[in-house]
């Protein structure tokens, strides 16, 4: 946040809501918009995203600020590279935290317990025949705050994903693709 001196009173304001929406309009942007929707996770998704926070919050901070230290005792700042790579890092660091403390307080988690095995839901585990490869291959319908596409996890709102929901055992299910539609049969479903 700067902020900046309007006429008598100084007002706080979102620097990246300025550039989106304008100065003096509506500073309620779109990353606001977006951190309001619900992040639907497992429990074992929830867990990692918290492990990571923890991660960030107790060491990488520590690390970061030791860097700073460091960099600030070579001297001269305004030349001083070490200081500005360790300063940007800090800055990533803090907008990953951020992030992750949204996504955390706006979970929902899925309760794996009442999962309808008879249709695919988020948190599904589905066994599909991919029929361009022509082999069984086996995924979890996650939320897409921790879809992992390498490691069988496939996001809700992904059109995969999206073609999957609500379908059940022995449908044939098209997936609009970059390379074209391919064509999955779905075999089984579990938690």
């Amino acid at each position: 946040m700067i902020s900046l001196q309007l006429g008598i009173k100084s007002k706080t304001v979102n620097v990246k809501s300025i550039i989106k929406n304008g100065f003096g309009k509506n500073e309620r942007n779109v990353e606001t918009m977006e951190e309001s929707k619900e992040t639907l996770l497992t429990q074992e998704g929830y867990q990692k995203l918290e492990d990571e926070l923890e991660l960030l919050k107790v060491t990488r901070r520590r690390e970061v600020a030791e860097r700073i230290k460091v960099a600030i005792s070579f001297g001269d700042l305004s030349e001083n590279a070490e200081y500005d790579e360790a300063k940007k890092e800090q800055a990533q660091l803090e907008e990953r935290i951020v992030k992750l403390e949204n996504m955390l307080r706006k979970a929902v988690i899925i309760d794996e317990s009442k999962i309808d095995l008879s249709i695919v839901t988020i948190g599904s585990i589905i066994k599909v025949k991919d029929f361009e490869y022509d082999e069984d291959v086996e995924y979890a319908i996650v939320g897409s705050a921790e879809a992992d596409p390498f490691d069988g996890k496939i996001s809700n709102e992904s059109p995969m994903g999206q073609a999957l929901l609500g379908r059940g055992v022995d449908d044939i299910v098209e997936v609009q693709a970059p390379d074209g539609v391919i064509k999955y049969q779905i075999l089984g479903i579990k938690r």
